[in-house]
């Protein structure tokens, strides 16, 4: 009898997928609300004062913030397009549309 093969062993992928409108579209909204400095506040223990800050910086925003979110919409109805979505590949990293 012949030995038995072992078994294939299955391996993680070594790559991700980011994609670039969703990602740019987190970083504008992060910015637009001023998520970093309502955070660090929160951290701080003044928590109160992160919630505030945060509303009153989305309320001053709010045309940016409506206008990024439709940019991203119209962004992705127009990536559909695209027959490859990739944009960038640097080693493991792939920036997709």
């Amino acid at each position: 009898m012949a030995p038995r093969k072992a078994a294939p062993r299955r391996r993680a992928r070594r790559s991700f997928n980011i994609s670039a409108i969703e990602a740019g579209t987190a970083l504008s909204l992060a910015q637009s609300t001023g998520f970093a400095e309502s955070l660090q506040m929160a951290l701080d223990g003044k928590l109160s004062e992160g919630v505030n800050n945060m509303s009153r910086t989305v309320l001053a925003n709010k045309s940016r913030i409506i206008g990024t979110l439709g940019a991203a919409a119209v962004a992705k109805v127009a990536s559909k397009g695209f027959a490859s979505g990739t944009l960038a590949k640097l080693g493991p990293l792939r920036v997709k549309l």
